[in-house]
């Protein structure tokens, strides 16, 4: 009788630990492009941001618009957040699962602007290529 139930309270442990090992591994998200985007912009961080341009992007700050190539959306994401430090941003809309989008509130030390920005898939991966700060 000793010798079953000791056998029961082992296989019972095991079970949860199994159980619990399963839902600890589900809280672990895995950061994708869009996470990256959406953190790269909280930091007001255009060196990883660019990791995600594409070869030509669509920029619009304050309704002056212009596609760009990779290196000049760098220069010009550069000149507008050194202008515009970053106070805070607040995604309030996503969507997309091919392509994705996120509209935001974004914070600077120059003004508040309504954010969007759109990642495309493009080959293997998802790429950058319009971004839109709106004078609030």
């Amino acid at each position: 009788m000793k010798k079953l139930l000791i056998v029961l309270m082992v296989l019972l442990g095991g079970i949860i630990s199994a159980f619990a090992l399963s839902a600890s591994s589900d809280d672990v998200l895995v950061a994708g492009p869009f996470e990256d985007v959406v953190g790269a912009i909280k930091q007001g961080d255009v060196n990883s941001l660019s990791r995600y341009l594409d070869n030509n992007v669509e920029i619009n700050i304050s309704g002056k618009a212009n596609s760009y190539s990779k290196a000049q959306a760098e220069i010009i994401l550069k000149d507008f957040f050194s202008k515009n430090q970053v106070k805070s941003f607040e995604l309030v809309h996503q969507g997309g699962e091919a392509s994705r989008f996120g509209i935001g509130n974004l914070s600077t030390s120059g003004g508040n602007y309504r954010l969007s920005f759109f990642l495309q898939k493009k080959g293997g991966s998802m790429v950058l290529n319009e971004l839109r700060f709106e004078n609030k």
